[in-house]
């Protein structure tokens, strides 16, 4: 039996439009098991150093050691690699990071000094923030400017869907091997150097070098906004069991607070998907207010519901404001380096993570609750004054000499 024509072709069209939407998908789950490492990997450290050394601080060292590498070298590492399409070195460094993973596991076993195993997290985490930056700049030669919300409304709920499940399986692989649990966790997160997209990007050094600093006035208060950001999602993760004892609660009901922020996240990032549309600048003020709002509440500590429902606050707007930061910032970026600028926003979040860590290590949580909550009301009221005046800082022009579209009227 002949099939009808009309039918016929719409199963063509339906299969080349699969076809064509095949490397968005490729690059979405390059996008969920980049961050896997950087997920699980405070537990699977955690366990790994209890059973090495008896004491969970070891864990605790890997971790910093892999951030406060991600920082150094996120710069540098992308500027290296300037020669690359965006997605080669994307491969090559989710390469390195696998083998320095993959490292820790062998040394574990041989029984090396931990100093070995910390020494391998610093190389493994030293790729993360180019990696991101090169993984973004992947996006743009995928979808079309109108499509870039939802495609990072997308992106953020399936990185944050990672946050929530990279640790429960670590826990439950590290409970059978701490060994295992990272070698599971370095296989998933070598997934993009298989899963993302070829681009035909042309090198940043064919484009032709910009003169233009990527630490221009403009991009460094977004930067700004993403550290206070990232200080106080910090604040609260980090500070969550000590959230739970001072309420009176066992220290496993942390959470509490943790669970609806992520969950809070990912409905954040699936009303952006829907949206599609950037957000004009007003609603960007308001986002950055809310997010100081529910710190507020969190540092009030006037009750446990009160301080949940400044968890969920903060996660609601987490993917708002971080579509808003990636899409500001690639209008900003001088010509052949936004690799560079989306790899200084992954790391401008790690700097707040930092830094909320080092104010919980000195001070009480309270403390470090109202200092974040005063570093997010100061970058709610800077981006609001720059709206009020008009401030040509905030649209400085990128090498196209375009406007920065957070500041045209919706």
């Amino acid at each position: 039996m002949i099939g009808h024509p009309l039918l016929g072709a719409a199963a063509v069209s339906a299969r080349e439009g699969t076809a064509a939407r095949w490397p968005l998908y490729r690059w979405f789950v390059s996008a969920a098991s980049l961050s896997v490492p950087q997920a699980a990997g405070p537990v699977a450290f955690s366990l790994l150093a209890l059973s090495v050394t008896g004491d969970t601080r070891g864990g605790a060292a890997m971790i910093l050691a892999m951030t406060l590498s991600q920082v150094a070298g996120a710069i540098p590492i992308t500027r290296m690699g300037n020669r690359l399409p965006p997605a080669r070195l994307l491969r090559w460094l989710v390469v390195l990071r696998t083998l320095a993973l993959m490292s820790i596991v062998l040394l574990a076993a041989c029984g090396a000094s931990f100093a070995w195993l910390i020494a391998c997290a610093t190389v493994a985490g030293s790729v993360n923030g180019a990696a991101h930056g090169c993984l973004r700049s992947v996006l743009n030669h995928l979808v079309p400017a109108s499509g870039l919300p939802r495609a990072l409304g997308i992106s953020a709920t399936l990185n944050e869907t990672t946050f929530v499940l990279a640790p429960v399986a670590a826990s439950g692989l590290g409970a059978i091997s701490p060994l295992l649990g990272i070698l599971v966790i370095a296989a998933l997160g070598a997934a993009p150097a298989f899963c993302v997209p070829h681009v035909d990007a042309v090198p940043a050094e064919e484009v032709g070098r910009s003169d233009t600093s990527v630490l221009s006035p403009s991009i460094l208060l977004w930067l700004a906004c993403a550290t206070a950001g990232g200080a106080v999602v910090a604040a609260i993760e980090i500070g969550a069991v000590a959230l739970a004892l001072d309420y009176g609660y066992e220290p496993t009901l942390a959470i509490l607070f943790t669970v609806p922020l992520c969950l809070a996240s990912v409905t954040g990032g699936v009303w952006v998907s829907v949206r599609n549309r950037m957000a004009a600048r007003g609603t960007v003020v308001g986002y950055l207010s809310v997010m100081a709002l529910g710190s507020g509440l969190a540092a009030l500590g006037l009750s446990v519901a009160s301080t949940v429902a400044g968890a969920i606050l903060i996660g609601f707007v987490l993917a708002p404001l971080g579509t808003h930061y990636s899409l500001v910032l690639d209008g900003l970026a001088p010509a052949g380096r936004r690799a560079e600028v989306f790899a200084l926003l992954r790391t401008a979040n790690a700097v707040g993570v930092i830094c909320a860590s080092a104010i919980l290590t000195a001070l009480s949580l309270s403390s470090t609750l109202t200092i974040v909550t005063g570093l997010m009301v100061a970058a709610a009221s800077t981006v609001a004054f720059a709206h009020l005046r008009g401030s040509k800082r905030l649209s400085s022009p990128s090498a196209t000499q375009t406007r920065d579209p957070s500041l045209s009227s919706p």
